[in-house]
Parts: structure tokens; C-alpha cells; sequence
């Protein structure tokens, strides 16, 4: 029953979506303008059955209806309920049906909530949203169909990958889903504003919130996939350039640039035209995304099986909506363009800088990540690019980045005095110079390790000597949510950056063997290895191993429990690593394959200030959230 409830609702949806494209249009090109009122009727209509869909789909898991050959394959009997909840999103169909509900949730809320904006304006956005709905309908229906059934039953279910059942699992997907499609309401109202052929600044000013909104989610998925990552994969590591954790943090970068050049868009009148350019290239970059992990061209612990027929359709799919919307750009960017003069010395070039500089390394990313695609496209055999690529291209913009963070703030808007900039920001400069020498002092082989850190605290004193400086000027009840949520999210990149450079520069590993009864001495400490234990859980059995470590100066012990399992119904074996959190060091070990008859291996890992990654990335979360609250300007701003 829910097989057939939900397939009528695709069908139901897909048609709305038609509606919602053919119906306003119309009402705009025949001067009708009563016509433009049904487009909200039809996003709430395309909304509903989307919904609908989505709770047949997830019924269907609850409920054990392995009629669908989707609940077969990522499910069981013996799956706990909470991982069946979300088990959903745990394959490509599920995940894309997600997807488009996540869409036509954003589009529903802009439509209810843009009622300022002018009707054709609005319209025109909401026109464009059904189109990329429309898309992916009709990908889900001929491609992806999750409610596909088949009468030869699996009575158990195949389960879900061992690898998803996991806390980051539930939180993950969504949260990147969530960005990825929030930046299409960027994306409508960059291709209405072309549509339209005149500059609107209240619709620019009204997809800010909208913006930070998707850049926070889409921050807050990345972080948990790192967390994620350093936890359930026993690597031990927080980021690996693997391709599809490039395909999500591409859009982040250039989300970032989006964000500071709207503010030259509000507070200066400029960049107009720059910025529609990077609204179409975010979300094309979350199109390219789905391109390389749903086609299956990718090898990637996160890729999905390979399908040429969804990767041609997806393919299409770029080909439309991205090279229709850089046409439209070429051919309309004209009616975009701001005569100004942007001062060498100035905010406005500092931001300017701060954009090249991110689509840069957005560039390199995507090059490192398709060119072994496109080399083993062309039939030159088959290379792969590893992190010191990415390393060594993406770390020199970036600690640049970092410098014109705290310098920014500075800036005042058309012409700095360099002189006074300087005198302002000595004390920040001096400190950072000193822990620059420090660390370089400690560990002179690592000059960009010292670089790195000596940045992050300057990123964060220059901050926070800001927010002092306008708290004396406004007074703290009269200061922005802009400027709150500004200076969480820049201490964020700082404590971030801290975090990066001194877990990779002074975090140290030793893969071993051991038995019961054996210790090693490891980063001041001593492990022992003190039993091993069988595990028996809901869907999986194993071992367990009994680890005991302790300071080289201090009496107490600690333990620590990393798995070894073996999942009943794949068949699958998983670790899962042990990890004693600390705010200032991780202490973590993980259970290899045994070796012999008695001994493990054994992977140990001391990581200082590893919890500030995902600290500062909570902050950046953070500080979108509150500056999103800021509508002085929106308001300010008239129609």
C-alpha cells in the first residue's frame, strides 16, 4: 500500500511542478497577473505530495515491507528502529527522493515568506525552483524509482552498509542536503534577476538570510562528515580529499566568496554582476556533487554502484541547468554591470582579493578531484591525485586568507589609511609574530606548521579587538546581529585553522602489534593491552578490546574499548575505534585484524587540539545562524 501511495505522489508531484512552470509563465508573458497568484498554490500542492511520498518511503522501512526492492537492499529485520527511520537516505533512490523534498521545503518557505518581493520577481523565482524540481522528478521517476516492488521476496532484508550505521549517519546527509539545495534560491534569483534584465537590490538583499542559512547547514554537514570520518572509519584522520568530501566543501568555498561579495553588493552598490556569477557557480558545483557520487565515476568510500544511464541523465541535467544558466549570464550580464571604481586600498579590494583567492583553491580542488577522471576518460590509463597535491595547492591561498581575515575588518569601505590600519593592529601583529616563533623554535623543520598557527591567533585577536572597538563606538546593545555572528564565525576560522595545523604538525601514530598483557610506550603514555572480549550486539558480533593507558607522571588509569565487528547479515567486518576526548588532546586506538593466534593489530594516535576542527566549525555554524537574524538592512532597503 505505501509502494502505491507514494508512486501516485511522485506522479502528483511532478505534475504540480509542470503547473508551477507553465501557469505562472504564462500569467507573466500574457500580462494576466491574477495567474500569478496560483504559484503558491502549487508550490503547497508539489510540497504536500513530496511529503507524502517521503512518509510512505520511510513507513515502508519502519514497517519491514521488503516488497520494495529499495527496503530490501537497505534494510533488515535485526536493524535497529532509528537506523530503519533514517535508512531512507541510505541509498542513491532514497537519498534523491530526500533531495527534492528538501527543494520544494525551501521553495515552500521562500514563497511564504517573500511576499515583499515584487509579484513578477517572486514569481520568477518560484518559476525557476519548479524547473529544477521538474529535473530531478523526472531523474527519480525513469532512473531512481524507490518504490519499485518485486514479488520474490527477502524475508530478512539485505541490511544497511555497516559503514552509515553510525550517529553521523542521522545528522550528515540531511544537513549536506539541506545546503546543497538551499543555494538554489541564490540560484533563481540570480537566473530571474537575468530573466528580468534589471538589477533588483531587494531581492538581492532578500536571498542574504536564505544564504546563510544554506552556507550554516552545509558548514554543519562537512563538520559532521569529518567528525563522522575520525570516528567510525578507524583512520584516525578528520579529512582525506576523498572525492565526495571535495564535491561537498567546492560549494562551501564558494559560498564563502558568495557571502562577502553581497555584502559589497549591499553596502556599496557593486559586484552586482560578480556575484549572480558565483550564485549560478554554487549551485552548479552542488549539481557537479551529485554528478560525481550518484553516477557511480567515482571510487570513494562514499560512492554509490554505477549506473551510466542515471550518470548520462545527470549529465543532462549539468548541461541544462548550469550551461542554460551561463548563457543566459553571457548574454544578459550586460544589464548587471555597476560603473565603480573599486579604491586599491580599500574593503571593497580586500573582499575582491578575498573571492579570487577562494575560487582559486575551489579551482584546484576540482581539478585534482576530475582529472583522473578526464585521464582515464581519454583512455591514458589511470592516475590518482593524493593528498600532497591538495596540500600543497590548497594551504598557501589559504594561509593568505587567513592574513586578509583580520585585515579586513579594518578596512573601511572606499579608501584605508594603511598607516593608522597598522598602528591599530600592532598588538595583534606582535602576538602572532611571537607565537610564529615560538613554534618555529619547537619545531624548526616545520615553517608552515609555525605560519599556520601564528594566523589562526591572528584571525582570532583581530576579531575579537573589532568587536571591542565597535561595542566602545555603538555600545553592546546597539551592535548588529551582523557583527556578533560575524565575529563568531571569523573566531571560528581561527580556532579551525588552529586546530588543523597543530593536530597534523604535532600529532603523532604507531601502528603495532600486540597481545594481552603487553604494553608500549607511545606520546608520554603507556597503553596496555589488557584482554580481549566477545561482543554480541543487536545485528553484529565481534571482539572487544581492553586497553588501559596512563600518563608517564600520574597514577590513574584510563580505558578504552575499541571493536572489532563482524555485521550478521552482510557479513561485513567494521572497526570501531575507542577515543578518549580531551579539549586539548584525542587519545585514540583502534583494533586492526589479528595476526596469529593471540595478537592484534593495533593503530595508536596521539592528536593535540584535534576537538578545535570541530569546535570552530560549530562556531562558523554558529555565527551564520545569528548574523541570518540581522534584517536591519533588509528593512531599510525598499522595494
Amino acid at each position: 500500500m505505501f509502494a502505491e501511495i507514494g508512486l501516485l505522489a511522485l506522479i502528483a508531484n511532478l505534475c504540480a511542478a509542470f503547473l508551477l512552470v507553465v501557469i505562472p509563465c504564462y500569467g507573466i508573458y500574457s500580462a494576466k497577473l491574477n495567474l500569478l497568484n496560483t504559484a503558491t498554490y502549487y508550490v503547497i500542492l508539489q510540497w504536500v505530495c513530496g511529503a507524502i511520498a517521503f512518509v510512505c518511503l520511510d513507513l515502508a522501512f519502519l514497517t519491514d515491507d521488503f516488497r520494495l526492492i529499495y527496503v530490501q537492499m537497505n534494510s533488515s529485520l535485526t536493524l535497529p528502529w532509528f537506523y530503519k527511520a533514517c535508512a531512507l537516505w541510505g541509498g542513491h533512490e532514497g537519498s534523491m527522493l530526500l533531495w527534492v523534498c528538501i527543494l520544494q521545503t525551501w521553495t515552500l518557505a521562500f514563497a511564504l515568506t517573500s511576499k515583499k518581493l515584487a509579484k513578477v520577481m517572486q514569481t520568477r523565482i518560484l518559476v525557476i525552483q519548479g524547473l529544477i524540481s521538474i529535473g530531478f522528478l523526472l531523474f527519480i521517476l525513469l532512473t531512481s524509482n524507490p518504490f519499485i516492488m518485486e514479488f520474490t521476496l527477502n524475508a530478512t532484508g539485505r541490511d544497511l552498509n555497516p559503514l552509515l550505521q553510525d550517529p553521523g549517519f542521522l545528522l550528515h546527509p540531511p544537513m549536506l542536503y539541506v545546503g546543497y539545495v538551499g543555494f538554489s534560491i541564490a540560484f533563481s534569483v540570480a537566473v530571474s534577476l537575468l530573466w528580468a534584465g534589471e538589477i533588483d537590490y531587494y531581492a538581492l538583499s532578500l536571498s542574504r538570510p536564505w544564504i546563510l542559512f544554506a552556507f550554516a547547514t552545509l558548514t554543519l554537514g562537512v563538520v559532521l562528515g569529518s567528525w563522522w570520518a575520525y570516528r567510525e572509519l578507524g583512520w584516525g584522520g578528520f579529512w582525506f580529499w576523498d572525492p565526495v568530501e571535495n564535491a561537498s566543501f567546492m560549494p562551501w568555498l564558494v559560498a564563502t566568496a558568495l557571502i562577502h561579495a553581497l555584502l559589497v553588493v549591499e553596502s556599496r552598490k557593486m559586484m552586482v554582476a560578480w556575484f549572480i556569477l558565483l550564485a549560478i557557480i554554487v549551485f552548479s558545483l552542488s549539481l557537479i556533487g551529485t554528478f560525481l557520487v550518484r553516477s557511480g565515476v567515482l571510487t570513494s568510500v562514499h560512492a554509490f554502484a554505477v549506473d551510466p544511464l542515471r550518470g548520462i541523465y545527470i549529465l543532462g541535467m549539468l548541461a541544462f541547468y548550469v550551461g542554460g544558466a551561463l548563457l543566459l549570464f553571457a548574454f544578459r550580464a550586460q544589464y548587471m554591470f555597476v560603473k565603480a571604481k573599486i579604491g586599491l586600498v580599500s574593503r571593497e579590494m580586500l573582499i575582491l582579493l578575498n573571492n579570487v583567492l577562494l575560487v582559486s583553491a575551489m579551482l584546484t580542488v576540482l581539478l585534482g578531484t576530475i582529472y583522473p577522471l578526464i585521464i582515464d576518460a581519454l583512455g591514458l590509463g589511470k592516475i590518482s591525485v593524493g593528498v600532497p597535491y591538495f596540500n600543497a595547492v590548497f594551504v598557501p591561498p589559504f594561509l593568505i586568507l587567513l592574513f586578509i581575515t583580520g585585515l579586513s575588518l579594518f578596512f573601511p569601505w572606499g579608501k584605508a589609511n594603511i598607516t593608522q590600519v597598522m598602528r591599530t593592529l600592532s598588538l595583534a601583529f606582535g602576538v602572532s609574530l611571537l607565537v610564529f616563533i615560538y613554534f618555529l623554535s619547537k619545531q624548526q623543520n616545520m615553517l608552515m606548521l609555525a605560519i599556520a598557527t601564528g594566523l589562526s591567533i591572528w584571525v582570532c585577536l583581530t576579531t575579537l579587538q573589532r568587536l571591542g572597538q565597535k561595542i566602545r563606538e555603538q555600545g553592546i546593545r546597539q551592535l548588529s546581529y551582523k557583527a556578533y555572528g560575524t565575529t563568531i564565525a571569523h573566531v571560528g576560522i581561527g580556532v579551525t585553522a588552529l586546530g588543523v595545523a597543530v593536530s597534523s604538525g604535532l600529532g603523532k601514530q604507531i601502528d603495532t602489534v600486540m597481545q594481552p598483557k603487553e604494553s608500549i610506550k607511545f606520546a608520554g603514555y603507556t597503553f596496555e593491552f589488557n584482554k580481549e572480549e566477545s561482543i554480541k550486539g543487536p545485528n553484529y558480533h565481534g571482539v572487544r578490546g581492553v586497553f588501559y593507558f596512563k600518563p608517564k607522571k600520574g597514577p590513574f588509569k584510563k580505558a578504552l574499548y575499541p571493536e572489532k565487528r563482524i555485521y550478521d547479515v552482510s557479513n561485513t567486518p567494521m572497526t570501531d575505534a575507542a577515543v578518549d576526548v580531551n579539549i586539548l588532546r584525542d587519545i585514540y586506538v583502534a583494533l586492526g585484524d589479528p595476526v596469529g593466534e593471540n595478537s592484534w593489530g593495533v593503530r595508536l594516535y596521539y592528536k593535540p587540539l584535534v576537538r578545535f576542527i570541530w569546535l570552530g566549525g560549530l562556531m562558523i555554524f554558529l555565527g551564520a545562524l545569528v548574523a541570518m537574524c540581522d534584517l536591519r538592512r533588509l528593512q531599510g532597503i525598499k522595494k
